[in-house]
């Protein structure tokens, strides 16, 4: 086995064990900290994808930015069991209905999906930063500005919202 192989395994293994443990985890805190682990497993199989750029922005903006809120949001609410109303049988029963359904319409989606081979040759180049870069600033200028426009008017809103 090649260390890819071991790297890609145990990072596969870690972010499954961390998904698990989001669903069934009773504490909110211990849930939203297994799903900071498990997308930082995920930052590492874009590393390996040799996606640096995917890498970055997935960390910065799931791992540093949402996750911080969830934990901001999940300390300042009263998150008292005893409060707490008790579920119904019939929701749990329909959640399970309706997510078993929903796992045998991607069965079903999947078994006939074939994954195209990757095309040798000039593959190592796909994700890196600097050929991001220059198709951004090449054919997609306008655009990028054109989004660049906008955020900062959606900041500058936000400030005049933010002051009265």
């Amino acid at each position: 086995m090649g260390i890819d192989l071991i790297i890609f395994t145990v990072l596969s293994a870690v972010a499954i064990a961390s998904a698990l443990g989001v669903i069934l985890s009773k504490n909110p805190v211990n849930s939203v900290l297994c799903m900071i682990t498990c997308f930082v497993a995920i930052a590492g199989h874009y590393i390996m994808l040799n996606a640096q750029f995917l890498f970055v922005v997935h960390l910065i903006v799931y791992t540093g930015a949402i996750m911080v809120l969830f934990l901001f949001v999940l300390m300042m609410m009263n998150l008292n069991a005893d409060i707490e109303p008790q579920k119904r049988n019939w929701l749990k029963y329909a959640g399970a209905i309706s997510g078993g359904a929903l796992l045998l319409v991607l069965v079903a989606a999947l078994r006939d999906a074939s994954v195209p081979a990757i095309q040798s040759g000039n593959a190592t180049d796909i994700g890196l930063i600097k050929n991001l870069g220059k198709t951004l600033f090449t054919s997609y200028v306008v655009p990028f500005e054109l989004s660049s426009v906008l955020f900062l008017s959606a900041m500058v809103g936000a400030v005049v919202i933010g002051k009265k």
